[in-house]
């Protein structure tokens, strides 16, 4: 599990439960990418997780940040 921690998953079902394909496709990635974001095997490129955040309307570090556990 990578270091970078989010919430994703939840914003995606606050979201009228969003489903990773609708959230790839705004962003510009696969759903498999969203999938991978949110179970942590894979760190989005800076743009990315801008992107994502600005969907949600949150800042980056509402929806990302470092876990160091």
């Amino acid at each position: 599990m990578l270091p970078i921690g989010n919430c994703v998953r939840e914003l995606r079902a606050e979201n009228g439960e969003m489903t990773q394909g609708e959230l790839g496709e705004r962003v510009g990635v696969t759903r498999q990418t969203i999938a991978a974001i949110e179970q942590r095997r894979y760190s989005p490129s800076l743009e990315t997780a801008f992107r994502i955040a600005k969907v949600f309307n949150k800042s980056l570090i509402d929806v990302f940040w470092f876990d160091e556990t």
